[in-house]
């Protein structure tokens, strides 16, 4: 199953498991289907539950939020998270809160999906990943799913929990496979997984850099090191104890992330071992960012500005005190015409 068929797949599932699901936002029922992954749930579940919204993120949050109070269980589609930023007042100084200022008697449930990542030169107002910025709510659950079976678990472990959600789905991501249960089943949120067992470096990657990270990692065993691969799969909560456990055996740390490198998730995650553990690392951590600028819309700019394979093979060379001399890997990009 494709990474936007589980999605689609996921929620489907909810939909029919639990009446109170619905489904909108801006281009859900256009002939792309969000990359495919809304499509024919209009078809089975009628424009009351599948419909288009507005350009008008703030409202339409806000609208969703007042459902939620009513009981009902709104996923909001956004195309682009850079748009979502006008809805940040309902996220932020809303939904995140209620449950605290009315002490757990009122919960806003809603899972807003949010699409980020390079795309067909989308420049610096349409590629931006911000998570971080989710990240730093309390009150917030944040998803960065790497594959299609924790996307689709994600989601219904959103929906069944409640509460509100936001899931950063990387439009690179959408062609990838993988072996997807039918039915119901729950991926958990805090918890991240071992997706490779290696013991010389620790290297740490969410959403689409899992992808990368893993490219890199087959590399480096062509070299003699063995690379232990984490994918975070959620950013809050975060789960620190799987990457302390990995770092207490290899001593080195590489962390990869698709976003820049002040304030972000990787960051929090140097900090938090070293509260920890001052002496747990063997070297100093390297990070794996974009620039600290806006990304280009220049195809060509773009090859220089977003992570390689390369890149991160070189860095957990470095780290080890290696040669840091790698051949390039190339990644063919996914082409996209646009999202509807």
């Amino acid at each position: 199953m494709k990474y936007s068929e589980a999605i689609r797949d996921a929620q489907a599932v909810m939909m029919r498991e639990d009446k109170r699901v619905f489904l909108c936002g801006l281009g859900v029922p256009a002939p792309g289907r969000v990359f495919g992954s809304t499509a024919g749930l209009k078809e089975e579940f009628g424009d009351q539950r599948v419909f288009d919204t507005p350009a008008s993120e703030n409202g339409t949050l806000g609208l969703l939020l007042g459902a939620s109070q009513q009981g009902m269980r709104p996923i909001m589609v956004n195309q682009r998270v850079d748009f979502f930023l006008l809805a940040l007042d309902q996220l932020i100084n809303q939904a995140s809160k209620w449950k605290y200022m009315f002490a757990g008697k009122q919960e806003m449930s809603v899972l807003v999906r949010l699409i980020v990542g390079r795309g067909w030169g989308q420049g610096p107002q349409h590629s931006q990943s911000m998570h971080a910025l989710f990240a730093h709510i309390p009150g917030l659950k944040v998803a960065a799913p790497a594959t299609p079976y924790d996307a689709k678990g994600m989601i219904i472990s959103a929906l069944q929990e409640g509460g509100p959600v936001v899931m950063i789905e990387h439009r690179q991501l959408y062609e990838e496979t993988q072996d997807v249960p039918e039915g119901i089943y729950r991926v958990a949120f805090g918890q991240a997984h071992v997706a490779i067992e290696g013991k010389d470096v620790t290297l740490v990657a969410s959403s689409h850099m899992v992808s990368e990270a893993k490219k890199a990692a087959r590399s480096l065993m062509a070299h003699g090191i063995s690379v232990e691969l984490i994918d975070l799969r959620s950013l809050r909560p975060l789960d620190i104890q799987t990457v302390y456990s990995s770092v207490k055996k290899t001593g080195h740390l590489v962390l990869v992330e698709g976003d820049w490198k002040p304030c972000s998730v990787s960051g929090e995650i140097i900090a938090s071992l070293t509260e920890r553990d001052p002496k747990i690392f063997e070297a100093a951590p390297i990070r794996v960012m974009w620039p600290d600028m806006p990304a280009p819309t220049s195809v060509a700019l773009e090859e220089v500005f977003y992570p390689s394979v390369k890149d991160i093979g070189e860095a957990c060379l470095k780290v080890l005190g290696r040669s840091v001399s790698m051949v390039e890997e190339k990644t063919e990009k996914v082409k996209f015409n646009g999202p509807f």
